[in-house]
């Protein structure tokens, strides 16, 4: 079964440098984005299943991409990264759509668990369309 494809987007090259590094290594296809005007028109050229994002990015942030993303491409499942501790916004972006909200710097064990509660989203929703 074809893995589902990642797009990782921080406006820190070396969050994604490194998170795609690491989940290279465990079978994701992982492209990446600078900030959520790129993350949209990634969407735009192909629909990644699974966007992990900042919230903090300059041109677009996260919360302004999510709701785009969500509205255009609703099956695809956003995981939001922020370095700062925000109930309110934590609870906001479930709100809006994103399928989990993590503190940065993040675990990765919890994001690979969170990856696949997500793919397997991913393949429940393709499965009904």
């Amino acid at each position: 079964m074809e893995k589902t494809k990642i797009l990782l987007v921080d406006d820190e090259s070396d969050v994604t440098r490194i998170l795609s590094k690491r989940l290279g290594r465990r079978g994701y296809d992982c492209q990446t984005a600078a900030n959520g005007q790129e993350a949209v028109d990634a969407m735009g050229q192909f629909a990644f299943g699974i966007i992990i994002m900042d919230v903090k990015m300059p041109v677009m942030d996260g919360m302004s991409a999510l709701q785009i993303i969500h509205s255009r491409w609703p099956k695809t499942q956003v995981i939001l990264l922020s370095g700062h501790a925000d109930m309110q916004l934590a609870v906001q972006a479930m709100t809006e759509g994103a399928f989990g909200y993590l503190m940065k710097p993040v675990d990765i064990d919890e994001l690979l668990f969170k990856i696949e509660d997500a793919v397997t989203q991913v393949r429940l929703e393709a499965g009904q369309g």
